[in-house]
């Protein structure tokens, strides 16, 4: 997010403060429960002076070359598929070649339509090994003990060793970071998006991180939004949020009251017709700079 802020600059959820000259700017991470990599965002809290009135849907266009979220070191198609094929030449070497796709696509089919509640019985870990476990019976495939095991946990090491902040995005968020205080959000399963932070090694950039799994409740509730507001002593008003979800960033920063909302587009992809109309778009969250200089 970003806003204005009152005396020094501040931030809000997901987002980074300035401290006592500095601007403040919110960094939030929008994943996917069902095992999408982090796609970052920034929230930025800054300004001193008179605050502007809230800006309508804008376009700001990348230049040539630039790329999205955590751009390309983390790119969630190619973790993902990286790691299925590695799973997939496992398999190969203990079941019938013939079934080998097929029990990825099923797997793959169960992660999308996933639904996980972590006060249960059963961890994360315990939900996706019983996928695979699912997806090799329902291929004829009659797995020996401990298949279903080696394939998870090949899948998910593979997916993690993958993750990583290219160049850009990381110079933007030491950028961001000289002048703002960044918070990282992120809805999904405590363990899961731990893991991938950890992965990533970027705690160390932002000054919270707030995983929605911890909480009650997650994006687009007012609730969790208000927790990091408090956590950066900041006020909604303050705020612009950043993200790449209409449904969870955009309509959670509505539901907050921040002052601004961006949504990154990297697909260039039109929106639902009745999805939250973010005020501004750009294609790549290296273009957050831009709306940065617009909104001062």
């Amino acid at each position: 997010m970003i806003g204005q802020g009152k005396g020094p600059g501040k931030l809000c959820a997901l987002q980074c403060c300035r401290r006592q000259d500095k601007k403040c700017i919110p960094t939030r991470t929008a994943t996917d429960t069902n095992a999408s990599s982090i796609a970052t965002h920034l929230s930025i809290v800054q300004y001193h002076g008179q605050q502007q009135s809230r800006p309508r849907h804008r376009h700001h266009s990348s230049s040539p070359g630039t790329v999205g979220p955590l751009s390309k070191a983390l790119n969630p198609k190619l973790h993902k598929l990286s790691s299925i094929i590695i799973v997939c030449e496992l398999l190969k070497g203990k079941v019938d070649h013939a079934n080998v796709d097929d029990i990825c696509k099923r797997f793959t089919q169960k992660l999308l339509t996933e639904v996980f509640d972590p006060s249960g019985d059963r961890s994360i870990d315990q939900v996706r090994i019983n996928h695979w476990q699912d997806a090799l019976h329902e291929s004829t495939v009659d797995p020996s003990q401990g298949l279903a095991s080696d394939c998870y946990y090949t899948w998910k090491t593979t997916r993690l060793q993958t993750l990583a902040l290219s160049p850009e995005v990381l110079a933007l968020l030491e950028e961001l970071r000289s002048s703002y205080k960044l918070l990282l959000l992120t809805n999904g399963d405590t363990q899961t998006q731990r893991e991938k932070i950890e992965a990533v090694r970027c705690e160390g950039l932002f000054n919270s991180v707030v995983v929605g799994g911890e909480h009650a409740e997650q994006k687009p509730a007012a609730s969790i939004f208000t927790h990091c507001f408090e956590l950066l002593g900041v006020e909604p008003q303050d705020c612009v949020m950043v993200g790449d979800s209409l449904d969870t960033d955009v309509q959670g920063g509505f539901n907050a009251g921040v002052r601004a909302t961006v949504w990154i587009n990297k697909g260039g992809r039109a929106p639902p017709e009745n999805a939250a109309k973010p005020d501004y778009t750009i294609s790549s969250v290296l273009d957050l700079p831009n709306i940065l200089a617009d909104l001062k």
